[in-house]
């Protein structure tokens, strides 16, 4: 059986509490999922991130420019 689905969304504002690596985030329609897992340096970094710090109940972790 097909099914065609036409949709339109318009988001103004989302907010996510948080999201792991694992997570699905999912707006509108999809037949299937399946797994993926892609790792990219977007920010051209070539040294390890600094240790995260405990900053209340949330942990930050501070990125230096690359440069």
């Amino acid at each position: 059986m097909n099914l065609i689905v036409h949709q339109s969304i318009a988001i103004h504002s989302i907010r996510v509490e948080a999201i792991s690596n694992s997570s699905v985030f999912q707006i509108g329609s999809t037949g299937s999922i399946q797994a993926q897992s892609d790792i990219h340096n977007t920010g051209g970094f070539t040294e390890p991130a600094e240790p995260a710090e405990p900053v209340g109940e949330h942990t930050v972790i501070r990125l230096r420019q690359p440069g």
